[in-house]
């Protein structure tokens, strides 16, 4: 029974809530460089999907699969300068979503190890 509140206690709520803070705090201060890079996304989504005849949410929808990498083929460009700026959405799909998992590592380790230094003291 001990052991179940110790799980509980570390997962649930130390370790946990540590990590959720220190992410939401990391997502703010690198928010002006995700935020960048998810504009692009959108600016360049829009330029492509006006280029394609694809409605405003068609293009946007597109952009972020596309950023993604997930690739559904739905919606694919047929011209060569959408095919480029697909390119280069990926691309920046790739740093953005780099970033984010940076963000989540960081906020990882430091809720492990401040999870480490409070079983230290005890």
């Amino acid at each position: 029974m001990a052991s179940q509140k110790w799980v509980s206690d570390v997962l649930f709520i130390g370790l946990t809530t540590t990590f959720l803070k220190e992410f939401v705090f990391d997502l703010l201060v690198t928010s002006p460089l995700w935020l960048t890079l998810a504009t692009a996304v959108t600016v360049l989504g829009q330029l492509a999907g006006k280029k394609e005849g694809w409605s405003r949410f068609d293009s946007f929808y597109w952009s972020f699969i596309t950023a993604t990498t997930v690739g559904y083929g739905d919606l694919r460009p047929t011209r060569r300068v959408t095919r480029i700026l697909a390119i280069a959405i990926a691309l920046v799909g790739l740093l953005l979503t780099g970033i984010l998992v940076a963000v989540a590592v960081h906020s990882a380790t430091v809720a492990l190890a401040a999870h480490d230094a409070q079983m230290k003291v005890k």
